[in-house]
């Protein structure tokens, strides 16, 4: 396998990332969204170096059956569904196959959004800011697709996706959908990736309060 460098943890890939943003001169007003649970951590250091709001978007996974880890497609708030077609042609599965998984996904969806959110912390608007969507890496990048067209419905300013790590070929994808721009710190080719957790050092696991106190946090900022 090549060497690349890894994250020491989730704040400094925010820092780093927060770093490459500030060079991209964002039109105002900007509005940083992380994804519970592992993207939290890193959109909440890129909205306190770049003093900007922060709020979430909840996507979820479609994993594939059998194989959890393999995302056939994502749900987004919203209604927001987003299929993997290549991975369900692959599985020679429909979409209709997984419609219980979707309903499934969805419930637990809203579950996590009210376990995250306060009295303190609405949801923010997105209309006419300039979006920042964070998370901690992608891999095949269903959710992350999820998380564009849910944030396409709120008529934003632009949508900028920031990610620590993903496959040359999954950023790639991401950028082509129109109106977005990319920055991905690292690029793997895809023979190399393996997973999102092996490029950090610590990638314990996110709690659910933690991603609550970011975001009261940052309200109180």
């Amino acid at each position: 396998m090549t060497s690349y460098k890894t994250f020491r943890d989730r704040q400094q890939a925010g820092e780093m990332l927060a770093r490459g943003m500030i060079a991209m001169r964002l039109k105002p007003p900007v509005l940083v969204l992380g994804l519970p649970r592992g993207g939290v951590p890193v959109a909440a250091e890129v909205a306190n170096l770049l003093r900007a709001p922060l709020d979430i978007l909840t996507v979820r996974k479609i994993g594939a059956p059998g194989h959890e880890e393999l995302a056939c497609g994502a749900v987004a708030s919203g209604g927001i569904v987003v299929w993997n077609r290549g991975i369900l042609r692959s599985l020679g599965i429909s979409e209709r196959d997984l419609s219980d998984k979707v309903e499934l996904e969805r419930e637990e969806l809203e579950k996590r959004e009210r376990s995250i959110r306060s009295p303190e912390t609405p949801p923010h608007s997105i209309k006419g800011h300039t979006v920042l969507i964070i998370d901690d890496g992608v891999a095949t990048g269903a959710t992350m697709r999820a998380a564009i067209k849910a944030v396409q419905a709120e008529g934003p300013k632009e949508i900028v996706v920031g990610l620590p790590v993903a496959p040359q070929d999954t950023c790639r994808d991401i950028a082509n959908v129109e109106g977005v721009r990319v920055v991905c710190l690292r690029e793997i080719p895809g023979a190399d990736f393996g997973s999102v957790g092996q490029w950090y050092d610590d990638f314990s696991q996110v709690e659910t309060e933690e991603c609550r106190e970011a975001l009261i946090a940052a309200a109180r900022r």
